[in-house]
């Protein structure tokens, strides 16, 4: 078991499965089939540009990440999978949050009362212990249990 602790950005609870990648994840091309196909239930990885996640269902984990990386839309694809219910729960990030996956966060929470978790700056040791399948715990004051 390890403990890090961040800054908060969308405080709350969770407790599941982590998805990790140690790339910048591009929120367009990583959700880009999901988000555009209202019939899909679960959001699998498109980025084939991703090799730690391209492939893999990321749909209610915790994704594990240093950075968002690609176009403006990040925000609102982000707003659009949560809103859809297919999005990951929380959003760890070993490095400071970028401003569009931020907006896009707090717009599905705003707009949509989804309840997404987010905690930034934990760390590069954080992506270090995390590996994808392991169990996390988030709490509301930026603490992150590694189990």
């Amino acid at each position: 078991m390890k403990e890090f602790h961040g800054r908060v950005i969308a405080p709350g609870y969770f407790k599941g499965e982590a998805a990790v990648t140690h790339h910048g994840f591009n929120t367009l091309a990583s959700f880009q089939k999901s988000a555009l196909n209202s019939r899909c239930k679960k959001v699998i990885v498109s980025d084939q540009n991703n090799p730690d996640l391209f492939g893999k269902n990321i749909t209610g984990k915790a994704l594990c990440l240093p950075m968002t990386i690609g176009s403006t839309t990040g925000g609102m694809i982000i707003q659009t999978v949560a809103a859809r219910g297919i999005a990951p729960l929380a959003w760890l990030f070993s490095e400071p949050i970028d401003p569009l996956a931020a907006s896009g966060i707090i717009l599905a929470t705003t707009w949509n009362g989804v309840k997404l978790v987010a905690v930034d700056n934990l760390g590069p040791d954080f992506l270090e212990s995390v590996k994808t399948g392991d169990q996390v715990e988030v709490k509301e004051d930026g603490t992150v249990i590694v189990y």
